[in-house]
């Protein structure tokens, strides 16, 4: 019984927000940024040259009825007769047990300059397929409750079958050497409608900056090195500030990172792995806001699979940056 009422509860308050005027959306976070490159930023489509598969899953608050959850799979490669990389990403994300579900395919194309023997820019473009739906079935509404029975009424409100479909589009920019990188990013260029019941329901531009260095260190002749990071992230009124810290010895890669929005939001614990062309990676998000001891944190996976191919042009430069 108390998981039909928090469902409810959920879904009713998902409602209340979308039977206004004008709403806005967010777009789904994964903490493992890099280890989902081409969502980060579409001018890492490329960037290491060779064939490379991501696939990634998050659970956003498990202790929840009616959680996040959300997956996406990419491949990108840099292609010499195009002069650029090309990149393939899918997402799904999934709230209030699937209530309300998005599907985005996308298309990417970067092009990389070489500006100096040290430092080289790729910009990236990205055409987007998106479609937005609601489960009505799964929705409760207020003309429904009966004040001594409970939910036993049909409701009055008009329901959209047809999802909503939309074409979206992003840009971004890489700036990088052999130690250090920065990028920058713009997704929902057009601010595309996505509304699934009447009114309008733009999404709102994203903006990401993020920038970080790898830092070799001596460690008894092992390959080891510090990556100090930073993501922040605008969209609407929501900002997000994420800073933290890589450590990579041999084929294990460590990580801790502190989230701040509004208010103090989560740290973050990483543990990756990484040999030949597999790497792997699990990261925690430990919520420390006034949800923290209902949500169950926030899981999330990471795969990876990074192929060889034939040795790289000399002007070609590969960006070195965290795996996760």
């Amino acid at each position: 019984m108390l998981k039909k009422f928090l469902l409810r509860t959920s879904i009713l308050a998902i409602l209340s927000v979308a039977l206004s005027n004008n709403l806005f959306a967010q777009d789904p976070e994964f903490t493992q940024f890099y280890a989902n490159p081409l969502y980060l930023n579409p001018a890492f489509a490329g960037t290491a040259h060779c064939p490379r598969v991501s696939l990634n899953y998050r659970n956003q608050w498990p202790g929840i009825s009616g959680s996040f959850i959300t997956s996406s799979v990419s491949y990108d490669q840099h292609v010499d007769a195009l002069s650029g990389g090309i990149g393939l990403l899918v997402w799904n994300d999934r709230a209030g047990e699937g209530t309300l579900k998005t599907t985005n395919v996308s298309g990417i194309y970067s092009y990389q300059i070489p500006v100096t023997r040290r430092f080289s820019i790729k910009a990236g473009i990205q055409g987007t397929w998106a479609q937005k739906s609601v489960d009505w079935s799964k929705l409760t509404f207020g003309d429904m409750i009966d004040a001594r029975r409970g939910f036993i009424y049909n409701t009055n409100e008009i329901q959209r079958d047809e999802p909503a479909n939309y074409v979206d589009f992003s840009a971004g920019i890489l700036g990088f050497s052999e130690k250090y990188f920065f990028g920058f990013a713009v997704n929902h260029l057009a601010e595309p409608d996505e509304s699934v019941i009447e009114g309008a329901s733009p999404l709102p531009r994203k903006f990401t900056f993020h920038a970080g260095a790898v830092l070799p260190i001596d460690s008894k002749g092992e390959v080891a090195s510090l990556s100090p990071n930073i993501l922040v992230q605008l969209q609407q009124d929501f900002l997000q500030v994420n800073f933290g810290m890589y450590f990579s010895k041999g084929p294990i890669i460590g990580g801790l990172w502190y989230r701040v929005g509004s208010n103090s939001d989560s740290f973050i614990a990483l543990l990756g792995f990484q040999a030949g062309i597999l790497k792997f990676g699990y990261s925690y998000d430990i919520t420390i806001s006034k949800l923290s001891n209902k949500t169950a944190g926030s899981h999330e996976f990471s795969t990876g699979l990074q192929f060889d191919c034939k040795p790289r042009k000399r002007r070609f430069r590969t960006i070195s940056c965290p795996s996760f």
